[in-house]
């Protein structure tokens, strides 16, 4: 366990604990759970945990942004919830076409994420050397060493992903890399066979075919680099892998099932999938190129702009692929170059509201999130200032639309998916060692700083939540009833939980009528997805608690209308909640209601009504501080 096992702790509670977890993952910044209930997820608990910057819901994902260390926090997740990295987990698909498609491209992307931005720094690196020494360093074994490093997983990165692809689709994943190997396989190559063909003329060619498979002509590509086509081809071995393990028997699984997988995926793969995938990819390659000869400048500034709220919904895996797609059929790519802005855009939103901020505390988390958006990452920047704020999001998205448009004006090309922020800026030196790129990136970045310092020192202004001074000294309060009906005894419930008193200090009422009205003057802090449960925080500190119905919150808000949302501020008296009596009824379940004061044990005394049934808005508890 590392030093964040308490958070690891806090967090795998809120999630609804180990037992409803399916999967979890994580990227650069975030703990990306899938849930069996997101609605047993307490939202707020995360969110106000000083560890936690947000949480999100994404792509079916439960997402829980943690920041750059969360590799750590995953590993003690991972520990105390008995998940192993090495075993594939049970995945429950998100729903809609679209969600499932950007689920499994960063699925297969995400535990690569780093490496490969690893290896594009190196080759970034390698290149500005090439620029800085001058052409004749490409013949040094210096340069053939770091580029070997570099190279690497760009060469093969089919193998790479068919690891990750058969972990995503619960693949051997020896079998996966396999497929990888397969289609790196030097003589599958159009190049090496156009080679042969050229040097020997022994391989039978007809028109674009070069041999055949079993009578079927071959159609041949170029593989190594490629994304798209061993994603698919993994995830037709997962069908075969169901079939094969359901015919084989058991004894024979070991061998017989990746025998059955390897000899009917890779052929229909190569035959197949391959050229398929390979033609409608250069299609979709052909047509951002199109868009991009049309207006570089507006392709870029669109990108840019938009680029982090993509991120935020996880919906800008769709690009990255087609970028790494350009990479490999251009060796650059014209469409990630637009979003270079949008860190450095973050940087100089962020820095301003530091000189801006009051708040001691508020100003030490943005010196961080300063220097992590410096350095690329950019969800503390984002979370915890330019989304809540609002008006800095949007003089963020701004400075990212002018560093794109300066950008796509000098048509920047970027040759590898290398580092991000300030360590992305050597992807622009070409092979050949031109900086030009490079350069007018560090130019693009300095603008988008400015932008949005400068737009933020001018037009920000701190809206202090100004909270009337009241000092109100409260001895004691009244809390009403926020149902009319029978009243019991908490140590009556039906709920273990609830009757132990664990949970909090008050009554059981057995509902007369199907509406929930607020029992005090405050802010309602929790109002759980499923709709059955409320949470309010008296102006004076009380904490409360209605659980409406007993286990109801399997209803997934089936029979219930919220007039509120969490976070509004009520009167007492106000209607919060109507519910359907009849139809919670008809499921199933008790309309026992516990109304719980759940920081009980801040209190002088709690004094429960000593009647046997109330209306609504009658004394129901009186609490003293």
């Amino acid at each position: 366990m590392s030093k964040y096992e308490s958070l690891a702790k806090e967090i795998l509670a809120n999630v609804g604990g180990k037992e409803n977890i399916n999967s979890l993952t994580h990227c650069v910044t975030r703990l990306r759970f899938r849930l069996k209930d997101e609605s047993k997820a307490n939202d707020d608990a995360l969110k106000n945990n000083p560890g936690v910057v947000t949480v999100m819901k994404s792509a079916g994902q439960y997402q829980v942004v943690i920041g750059n260390h969360v590799p750590l926090v995953y590993a003690d997740v991972c520990e105390l919830a008995g998940i192993s990295n090495d075993k594939p987990q049970e995945e429950v698909a998100p729903q809609g076409a679209f969600n499932k498609l950007i689920d499994i491209i960063s699925g297969c992307f995400q535990p690569i994420l780093g490496p490969l931005c690893a290896a594009g720094i190196i080759k970034g690196l390698n290149a500005l050397l090439v620029f800085i020494l001058g052409t004749s360093f490409n013949n040094s074994g210096t340069y053939m060493v770091l580029n070997a490093i570099g190279d690497s997983i760009f060469n093969f990165l089919p193998i790479i992903l068919g690891y990750t692809a058969a972990k995503k689709f619960n693949v051997n994943v020896v079998v996966g890399m396999i497929i990888g190997a397969t289609l790196c396989y030097p003589t599958i190559q159009t190049d090496t066979l156009s080679a042969a063909v050229k040097a020997i003329g022994t391989l039978p060619m007809i028109g674009d075919y070069y041999t055949k498979f079993i009578g079927i002509p071959f159609v041949s590509g170029n593989y190594t680099s490629t994304v798209v086509p061993v994603i698919c081809i993994v995830a037709l071995a997962a069908q075969i892998q169901k079939l094969a393990k359901k015919y084989v028997p058991e004894m024979l699984q070991n061998f017989f099932v990746p025998f059955f997988v390897l000899i009917i995926s890779l052929p229909i793969g190569l035959l197949v999938i391959g050229p398929v995938v390979s033609l409608l990819t250069s299609i979709l390659s052909n047509i951002f190129a199109g868009l991009y000869a049309f207006s570089p400048l507006v392709t870029a500034l669109v990108v840019g702009a938009f680029w982090q709220c993509l991120v935020i919904f996880g919906l800008h895996w769709a690009l990255v692929p087609m970028a790494m797609v350009n990479i490999g059929n251009l060796g650059y790519d014209t469409i990630l170059p637009g979003m270079l802005g949008t860190t450095f855009a973050a940087t100089g939103v962020v820095a301003a509201m530091y000189l801006k901020l009051k708040d001691k505390n508020k100003k030490a988390l943005a010196i961080p999130a300063v220097i992590s958006a410096f350095c690329g990452v950019t969800e503390p920047a984002i979370y915890g200032f330019l989304l809540p704020e609002k008006t800095p999001f949007v003089f963020f998205c701004i400075g990212g639309a002018v560093g794109g448009a300066i950008m796509g004006a000098v048509a920047v090309k970027q040759y590898v998916i290398g580092g991000l922020g300030i360590f992305g800026v050597v992807s622009y030196i070409s092979p050949k060692g031109d900086a030009t790129g490079m350069v007018v990136s560090l130019i693009a970045g300095a603008v988008s700083l400015v932008v949005g310092f400068v737009l933020t020192m001018l037009f920000y202004k701190k809206e202090e939540t100004v909270v009337e001074n009241k000092e109100v000294k409260v001895e004691e309060e009244t809390v009403l009833s926020p149902i009319k009906g029978e009243v019991k005894a908490i140590e009556e419930s039906s709920d273990a939980a609830f009757a132990s008193g664990a949970l909090g200090k008050g009554v059981v009422i057995l509902p007369q009528e199907g509406k929930v009205y607020a029992p005090v003057t405050g802010t309602v802090t929790v109002l759980f997805p499923s709709l059955h449960a409320i949470g309010i925080t008296s102006d004076a500190g009380v904490e409360l608690l209605v659980h409406v119905g007993i286990n109801t919150v399997q209803l997934n808000g089936e029979g219930y209308t919220a007039h509120i949302k969490q976070g509004d501020r009520v009167n007492q008296g106000q209607l919060l909640l109507d519910f359907d009596m009849a139809k919670i009824q008809e499921a199933g379940y008790s309309l026992e209601t516990p109304v719980l004061v759940t920081n009980y044990a801040d209190l002088k005394e709690i004094k429960n009504t000593s009647e046997s049934s109330v209306k609504a808005q009658e004394s129901l508890i009186e609490v003293k501080y």
